[in-house]
């Protein structure tokens, strides 16, 4: 469970942000991008880790949207590029319309708004990345201008209006590409954290069959794009359980879809537990197996609680075609008042992630932008850098190669072996760079390691990096670096964003490996161009 306020940084409120674009029009190209058929298994595989550009789009004052409302800086290419940089493939943009959206009987979006949202998703998809878009504050009773409220009498309007708005979006985004998924609201219910009420949930189910009915008959890619649903409060219980939650149907969707698979996915978040991950005190700051202070450890919302909620999603839907997002869960930064935190921060990361993964979900980190006590923020929005990188580590270890049987912690092995070896001597001139190597987790079977390529004196554009391995090891999954193998020799270069290095500048690449040896550190040989 957890409230708005959660999402938002008190004390950060200020003036309303000129829309940014307004005056440009932004309209979807004539041509529709190529439409590739994906299915459930090959979504969520190629979703991969996914991360949430919170409190920005969605953020309002007085029920205005603007996306520097709580606090966060304009969003920039820049940023998303270091978000791809660091791993993530998927982003989750909240969007709200609240008073962007006119009156009866067209209800308009706002244009300069409508084109902002379109910038700001063009920025991800233009770069490969999945990209997520909803309606995410305008059913929040505690916010200004609130209108899909699911326990209203005046449903007939709410209908016609959500039908409208989302007939706008829709036609705006036709054209793109399967990467580009719509989500139909987000945290629907009835403000009160209890069991689902009548007809409220009925009505829930209605916006849901609206919404796939309305994107299904916009035209262009919409007839076959993969649509995201959900049920009471995206609560796993209330969405699996027998609580009132009706698939809608799928009527319009495009007959080039094969007739056994489906193209709607299921949402629901996950904050279990919350006195962990949400409460906003200094009381319960670890998590898991590895915690060393049962006195901060919660007593419930452990990783076996974490299977079972999980499995039960794969059983109710999964098991069927649905493939399910965990479109947020994450856990406030507590290390004011433990300094260890972070660790299992990351530990529980990772494991929500690989437990989702084994049973077909996929899933995206929730990122508010507030780096500080209590916030969730991997990345520091402003400077454009990485503020959590432990984190980020567990969230792309789990989702990529063999996830042991036991996620690893942070718990150090009982033979730790060195894990760093200092970077090779570069050339006295000419162009030319270093590598490090850095063993950045390490357990039965399997190993994570990090490095870091530097350019000497003279900026380079390329670099390649090669290693041997030692006997046992392989080389499972790479991050941030297009990595082949021969033999025992690893060959590492780089991709096309980060090849380009400033004379002395760095970049990073990570890897997971299996090993049925000792895991040692190699020495790297490291060639410019």
């Amino acid at each position: 469970m957890k409230s708005t306020l959660r999402k938002i940084q008190l004390g950060l409120l200020s003036g309303v942000l000129a829309l940014a674009g307004s005056a440009v029009v932004m309209t979807s190209s004539a041509s529709a991008d190529s439409m590739t058929q994906v299915n459930a298994t090959q979504l969520v595989a190629d979703m991969g880790a996914g991360w949430n550009l919170g409190n920005t789009l969605e953020a309002n004052i007085n029920g205005i949207p603007s996306e520097t409302a709580w606090g966060n800086p304009v969003v920039t290419q820049a940023f998303i590029d270091r978000v791809r940089a660091a791993g993530f493939k998927t982003i989750r943009i909240p969007v709200s319309y609240l008073g962007h959206i006119g009156s009866a009987p067209n209800y308009t979006i706002n244009s300069a708004w409508l084109n902002r949202i379109q910038q700001v998703v063009d920025y991800a998809h233009g770069r490969g990345l999945y990209v997520l878009i909803n309606m995410h504050g305008d059913g929040f009773k505690t916010v200004t201008g609130s209108w899909l409220i699911c326990d209203s009498s005046n449903q007939t309007t709410i209908r016609d209006k959500y039908q409208k708005v989302w007939q706008q979006i829709a036609t705006r985004f036709q054209n793109y590409s399967e990467r580009l998924i719509f989500e139909a609201m987000n945290e629907e219910f009835d403000g009160q954290y209890g069991n689902p009420t009548q007809p409220c949930y009925s009505n829930i189910n209605a916006y849901n069959q609206i919404f796939v009915d309305t994107v299904r008959r916009s035209g262009g890619n919409n007839a076959s794009r993969w649509l995201l649903i959900a049920g009471w409060n995206t609560n796993i219980d209330y969405t699996a359980g027998n609580y009132g939650f009706v698939l809608p149907t799928d009527q319009y969707r495009s007959p080039s879809i094969p007739a056994n698979e489906q193209r709607l996915m299921i949402s629901v978040h996950y904050y279990d537990p919350w006195d962990f991950a949400g409460e906003e005190n200094g009381t319960i700051t670890q998590w898991g197996p590895a915690a060393t202070n049962p006195a901060r450890k919660s007593t419930w919302g452990q990783q076996d609680h974490m299977d079972a909620q999980l499995k039960k999603m794969r059983d109710t839907f999964v098991s069927r075609g649905y493939p399910v997002f965990v479109g947020e869960y994450g856990s406030v930064d507590k290390t004011s008042a433990d300094s260890t935190n972070n660790r299992y921060r990351a530990d529980y990361a990772r494991t929500l992630v690989s437990t989702a993964k084994k049973y077909g979900a996929a899933t995206a980190y929730w990122d508010n932008g507030w780096n500080g006590a209590y916030g969730f923020g991997l990345f520091n929005r402003s400077s454009v850098t990485v503020t959590q990188q432990g984190i980020i580590d567990a969230i792309i270890s789990a989702v990529g190669g063999t996830t042991p049987t036991t996620p690893p912690t942070t718990t150090p092995p009982t033979t730790t072996p060195p894990t760093t070896r200092p970077p090779t001597t570069p050339p006295p001139n000419g162009r030319s760079c270093s590598a490090s190597y850095t063993a950045t987790g390490q357990w039965q079977g399997g190993f994570q390691a990090e490095v870091r390529v530097t350019a000497g004196n003279s900026a380079i554009s390329g670099w390649t990096v090669t290693w041997t391995l030692a006997n046992g090891q392989q080389v499972t999954q790479a991050w941030n670096a297009t990595v082949t193998t021969s033999g025992s020799t690893v060959t590492a270069r780089n991709v096309g964003y980060n090849g380009s290095i400033g004379a002395g500048g760095s970049t990073t690449f990570g890897l997971l490996g299996s090993s049925s040896g000792a895991t040692g550190v190699p020495s790297l040989s490291c060639t410019a161009s």
